[in-house]
């Protein structure tokens, strides 16, 4: 079974035979149902593709506009592929006095991205925070759920290197 972090199939044609998977979670699915389904969704194909959203909005009684009114609303929702890893390098105050701008740059060159984009291999995807709360460790970074601290270019750019 692939990993759910990743698309099952190019964004250009998702593969639909999750649909019935995912609607199997929601017996009847209502408007109170759109967040935890796109999520579902999300968690399966790695974004929300259109043809999946479509699907759904035919076989739901939620609308197509409802569910895409929420997606764009939260940042959490992708309409594009993400890569496995999500790379969150902190642009804070503190992270910001202590060399955040370097470490983004370092981070962006490693990668070939600018922020908000992932990599061809769909291995990461890279998306600056304004905060991630964690100042003592300025400058930091989060790679998927993991805090990275005191970085310097090198060292960020080393634990890139390090993920599987």
């Amino acid at each position: 079974m692939p990993s759910t972090n990743q698309p099952e199939t190019t964004p250009s044609r998702p593969d639909l035979s999750h649909v019935n998977e995912i609607l199997c979670q929601f017996p009847r699915p209502a408007s109170s149902d759109v967040i935890p389904l796109l999520q579902a969704v999300q968690a399966r194909y790695g974004y929300l593709p259109a043809e999946v959203l479509g699907a759904i909005a035919k076989r739901t009684r939620i609308s197509l506009t409802q569910m895409y009114g929420v997606a764009t609303f939260y940042a959490q929702f992708s309409f594009m592929p993400r890569g496995r890893h999500l790379v969150r390098p902190c642009r804070g105050t503190a992270c910001h006095v202590r060399g955040a701008k370097r470490i983004v740059s370092s981070v962006q060159k490693h990668l070939g991205v600018a922020d908000g984009g992932t990599t061809k291999d769909l291995k990461f995807s890279l998306a600056t925070v304004a905060c991630l709360g964690t100042c003592f460790l300025s400058p930091v970074m989060m790679v998927n759920d993991r805090f990275y601290g005191n970085l310097s270019p090198e060292k960020a750019t080393k634990i890139l290197d390090n993920c599987v």
